[in-house]
Parts: structure tokens; sequence; C-alpha cells
């Protein structure tokens, strides 16, 4: 079954028409996206688009052979001339299956939000998922497994939708098992909330999607341009700079994420218990949170994606711990435990089996500490970055919210 993107953008386009932001200036040539609309085998149109004859001319196709046009979009949007010879367009009711004369299978499927979302079998057996903007399946996580999601019938080939918009859809998409290792997910309804080029792909690699330009047409099935998502990655930043809304961000698209929160909790600080909040707040309901700087057995175990937050903060629970800030402790034993737990802590990590995501503040670009264990803690932060980085297949420099990869 072959899949041809007349457009990938979102419903205004990219570029937006009189918009000065920075993504719609740099949205020209082949970065500048139309409305979406998915031509399948020449035969079914989802989405009717301004310009979508125009679109399929450029890409090689006609309209010619259509047999159907569905709506997926919640509204039905700025008039559309149909063109001469097109099906008039349709919205699939919920749970309706309709059939074609040429073998393909459309499923109306229910969604969280306004809209209509759609699951297309080909002749040959091949499901793809097409989903509008700021949709995702209804009925998930409600004991059905992967029924709920496809219909009994397990993992599709291909998934398009709004990636970046419902990360947490693709999330429960995963843990209902109709998101696999083998699914191709393609991020479409791509508009100027979203950074351009680079930054994109980088996004929608880590969440193990990928964005092609309008025109491209896909074969339904074929595996071999799936991204494989980092397993290990440190995020490093400044204070405030973004860092861990970028860590965040990485393993939105996943469910049942263990949040590890190494502060734990301070008595009578209010201001440290309104950051914690505001840390949970932001967090996807479905992730749990463990409040310990015992890294090592985490790592150990098999389980669903660590999210570490921070190093940083478990530097200074080890440096409590083999007395670092006192000099005598410290020359007589206290650094050679600290680097045998640096160490440990490292190899914990060369050895996991699962994805983890650690977060850890850059420090020591600027004023030198006043005080010996001040200059002993940015030092030894520096030395626990380096171990840990090089142990991880990525590495972010948040700076200014602006995410620059290290190595990637």
């Amino acid at each position: 079954m072959e899949l041809t993107l007349l457009g990938t953008g979102a419903p205004e386009g990219l570029p937006l028409p009189g918009c000065p932001c920075a993504a719609c200036a740099t949205a020209l040539g082949g970065a500048a996206r139309a409305a979406t609309a998915l031509l399948v085998d020449g035969v079914l149109l989802l989405d009717l688009t301004p310009g979508a004859a125009l679109a399929a001319a450029r890409a090689g196709h006609s309209l010619g052979g259509v047999r159907q046009v569905l709506l997926s979009h919640p509204h039905d949007g700025p008039a559309v001339e149909v063109p001469a010879g097109l099906p008039q367009p349709v919205r699939g009711a919920d749970g309706r299956e309709l059939t074609l004369l040429t073998g393909h299978r459309v499923r109306a499927v229910a969604l969280d939000a306004p809209g209509s979302g759609y699951e297309v079998t080909g002749p040959d057996g091949e499901r793809l998922l097409y989903l509008p903007p700021g949709g995702a399946p209804a009925g998930l996580g409600e004991g059905n497994g992967s029924a709920a999601a496809s219909g009994g019938r397990g993992t599709y080939e291909m998934i398009v939708g709004d990636v970046l918009g419902r990360p947490d859809g693709l999330a429960r998409l995963r843990a209902a098992g109709a998101v696999g290792p083998t699914t191709d997910v393609i991020a479409v309804h791509i508009g100027h909330e979203v950074p351009p080029g680079a930054e994109l792909a980088r996004r929608l690699a880590a969440a193990g999607a990928r964005a092609v330009p309008d025109g491209t047409t896909l074969v339904v099935g074929a595996y071999e341009d799936v991204p494989d998502v980092p397993r290990r990655t440190l995020v490093l930043g400044g204070a405030r700079s973004g860092k861990s809304v970028e860590a965040e961000r990485r393993l939105a698209a996943f469910p049942e994420v263990l949040y590890v929160a190494t502060g734990g909790t301070r008595a009578g600080d209010a201001e440290w218990a309104d950051r914690v909040s505001l840390h949970r707040e932001r967090r996807p309901g479905s992730w749990r949170t463990a409040e310990t700087c015992d890294l090592v057995p985490l790592l150990a175990q098999d389980g669903p994606p660590l999210l570490i937050d921070c190093l940083s903060l478990w530097l200074t629970h080890a440096m409590d711990e083999v007395g670092a800030w006192d000099d005598a402790r410290w020359a007589g034993g206290g650094e050679r435990a600290l680097r045998g737990r640096i160490a440990e802590l490292a190899d914990a990590v060369r050895a996991t089996r699962r994805t983890v995501v650690a977060v850890s503040n850059e420090v020591g670009s600027g004023i030198v500490p006043a005080t010996a264990s001040g200059r002993r803690y940015r030092d030894e932060l520096g030395r626990l970055n380096a171990a840990f980085a090089a142990e991880c297949e990525h590495v972010l420099l948040v700076v200014a919210g602006q995410a620059l990869p290290l190595r990637a």
C-alpha cells in the first residue's frame, strides 16, 4: 500500500501568511508545507485541501482514480472547491467500516478530541492509522490492550498524526501495543509552533518519529527508515536554561516513565516545594515518581524509561555522605570514596538496558567560587558530567532554551 503525502502542514499551512515568526521566515522551498492531505494508492483521499489536485500532479499522481474522500478535521474548514470527478467529501461515523471496490477497508476511529481518525487496511493487509490535528484515539488504557487501539488486530505498520502536538497520544498507542519497534511514525500537521530544520528532526527522532517533505510517497510496511530512539541521553544546561523541559520532552511520547527526583523534599522550604510542585504538574499523569539518590539499582533493573533529574543533586548527596566539605575527611579518604561512587554510576549507565535521560547542571564557565568547598563541587561536577556523558549515545547542551547536540 502506497501513501503519498500531498501536504504535511497545519491546517493553515507553513509558512503562515503574514506571520513574521522565525519558523515561518525559514519555511522556504522544500521546508514549506501545505495543509495535510493523504492519497492512498490513488483511490482514497484523506482530507481535501486547497490545491490538492495540483499537489498530486507535482507528486506524479492524479486524483482521477479517487473513489472516496474522507474528512478528519473537527470542522469543515474553509470552502474548498471539489475538483471535477472527485466524490463529495464525507466524514466517517465512529466505528463504522467502509470497504472500497479496490479491496481497501477504512474504519472510523473514535478520538478523545473533536474530529475523526481513520484506520486504513490495504488489500494485502498492511494497516495505517491517520489522526487529525490535536487528536488521539479514545478508549485506550481501559484494559483492552491493542484491541482498544486497533480493533484487536495488533500493531500498525504506519501511524500518521500530530506527534508534536499530542505526544501523549503516541505514548498511549505504544502502551496499547498499537505502535511497536517497526511502526513507521510520520509527523504531520506541522505548523509554526515547532522549531524548523534540524531541531524538528531531532525532536521527532527522540520520539521514534520522522517528518517528510510534501509530495513524498511512502510504502506502508517498509521499515528501513524507522528512527532508532536514543537509549542513553545526558542533557546539560545552566539555571533556567530549559534543560528539564528538554529532558521531559524527549520522553513525552513514551508511557510509564519513572521520574527519578534526586532532590527529595526539604522541610520548611516553601520555595523548594513550589519548584517541586511545578515539575510534577508538568509531567504526564501516567509517569511515576521515585525520590531517591540510589541510582545504581534502578539502572540495573529492567523497566520503563528513567528520567533522572538531576545528577548535580545526586553529587551533592554523595559529597555529603563522604564528608567532602571537610578538608581533613576529604584528604583522608573522602575524595577516593567519591571517585568510586562516580565510577560505579558510570559503570551502571554503561551496562543498563533501560532507556535513560539524565539532567545535570553545567557550571564552571563563569566566576570562580570564592570558597574551597565551592571550587571542589564545581570540579567534581565537571568530572561527573564527563564520566556520565562518555556512556551516552546522545549529549545535549541547552542554552537559552535551545538544545545544541554535542553528541548525536
